[in-house]
Order: structure tokens, then C-alpha cells, then sequence
């Protein structure tokens, strides 16, 4: 069933910044003193949300240096170098496909709003959204809040909306909204855990189109 509103995440759902995040990830390990170090693989088992319990996970030792301080040493590296990254496999033709087909689309991000939408801008890809849906701070936390303050505002069910993301923690949105949920399998999370979910997955967003009947 076609939805009414495609709610997007954006970071390694629709903007490809994977392994960005797991070269910065590797450099603040190190930095850290920690001998840890991630491959692809072993990084998309690590990943997740709240952000402080990922870094714990990964071994950064916040004795050493506190969380707010390597969040703000990422944030400074991630911002500039995020606006290099491109879109995700079948991306772009999802998003026209969507557009095309007349449903709203929004993206609910953990990211700071003022970089998600420079992010956008420079993608070309402000046109396909009603609005950006982003954070006030980059601590990569208040998602589910912002999302329900925007449903509250918007006069459909949520149940005629499809949230897509690349983690559990989108899952835990979309049910946490009252809509529904895909996962794709491109991103931050492996299909092993996104299947844990209960949703369905995807392996690229060329396959979303088909799922939702357009």
C-alpha cells in the first residue's frame, strides 16, 4: 500500500557516510590509546544509539577524555568532511519515485539541523522534502521526541506513514510514532541485527519502491 508520508533517516540511510564514520571512528580509537580497531563488518555490529553507549562499546575510555569531548573532536572532523559523502545505492531513484508517486516525504535525523540541511542542499535533494527534521546539538539523541512533536502537528494517521532507516534504534521510532518501518541492510547495521526487528529489510533502497507498490 502506497503510504501517505515517507519519513526518511539520513545518515547511512539516504547519505552514504559509512565508512567516514568508521575511518573517524578508528582515528579517535587510536588517539584514545585504545587497541581496538573496526573493520566494516565488526563496525556495523558495534553501531547503535544512544551515541555515549556506542563509544563505550567501541573502547573509548572516558576517563581519558569525557564523552562531550570526543563528541565535539567528531563533530569537528565529521562536519566538513560529511559534505563529500554522496547518496546510498538507489537513493536518488527512490526518492524520485516517491516524489513522482505524490507521497510527502521528511527526514527525522539524530544530526544537528544546521549541518542536515547543508548536507541536503549540497545533494541538490532540498526539493523533495516538506521539511527537515533534525537536532539542536550534535549528541545524536532526541529523535523520538522530535518526531512526535512533527506527527502532532500533521493531520493523517500515523499508520499511513513508512519511516526508512538503517538501524534497531529506527525501528524503535517508527513504533515509537505509531508508523511503519523498512530497514535497509546498506548502512550502519547489519541485516543479522536489522532482522531482529521484525520489519522488513532491504539490501538497497532500489528495492523500496517495488515494497511500497509504486
Amino acid at each position: 500500500m502506497k503510504p501517505r508520508c515517507l519519513i526518511w533517516d539520513w545518515n547511512g540511510t539516504l547519505l552514504d557516510d559509512l565508512q567516514l564514520c568508521l575511518s573517524l571512528l578508528n582515528e579517535m580509537l587510536e588517539e584514545n590509546g585504545s587497541p581496538n580497531r573496526y573493520d566494516t563488518a565488526a563496525y556495523r555490529e558495534i553501531f547503535g544509539f544512544p551515541v555515549v553507549d556506542y563509544y563505550r562499546r567501541a573502547g573509548l575510555d572516558f576517563e581519558k577524555r569525557s564523552f562531550e569531548a570526543l563528541a565535539a573532536d567528531y563533530v569537528a572532523r565529521y562536519d566538513p568532511a560529511s559534505l563529500a559523502c554522496s547518496l546510498c545505492p538507489g537513493a536518488a531513484d527512490a526518492l524520485a519515485a516517491l516524489k513522482s508517486a505524490g507521497v510527502r516525504q521528511v527526514i527525522l535525523s539524530a544530526s544537528e539541523l544546521g549541518l542536515l540541511k547543508s548536507q541536503v542542499e549540497r545533494l541538490g535533494l532540498a526539493g523533495y522534502f516538506d521539511e527537515l527534521l533534525g537536532q539542536a546539538d550534535h549528541y545524536g539523541h532526541g529523535k523520538l521526541e522530535t518526531g512526535r512533536a512533527w506527527i502532532a502537528r500533521q493531520n493523517f494517521d500515523p499508520a499511513e506513514a513508512v519511516l526508512v532507516g538503517d538501524t534497531l534504534h529506527d525501528a524503535q521510532v517508527a513504533r515509537g510514532l505509531g508508523a511503519n518501518c523498512v530497514l535497509c541492510a546498506a548502512g550502519h547495521q547489519s541485516r543479522a541485527r536489522l532482522l531482529t526487528a521484525g520489519v522488513p529489510v532491504i539490501g538497497t533502497l532500489a528495492e523500496l519502491p517495488a515494497l511500497l507498490g509504486l
